[in-house]
């Protein structure tokens, strides 16, 4: 998944304003103890990086 792709669905998800707060604020567990950009930042894929935000906070299926 390229990283473009990736935001677009953070912004379809969580709206345009918030889905960069999140993914600087919310630290996640199943992340290491990251946040989104953290996680990108040290290597993790976007793909990965998605999977666990759908996860996390029951993104719907067909968000997915």
């Amino acid at each position: 998944m390229r990283l473009t792709v990736f935001w677009q669905r953070m912004a379809e998800h969580f709206g345009s304003g918030y889905a960069d707060t999140f993914a600087r604020d919310h630290v996640m567990t199943e992340l290491g103890g990251r946040t989104v950009h953290e996680a990108l930042a040290s290597g993790w894929d976007a793909k990965d990086v998605w999977q666990v935000v759908c996860s996390v906070m029951d993104v719907p299926r067909e968000r997915r």
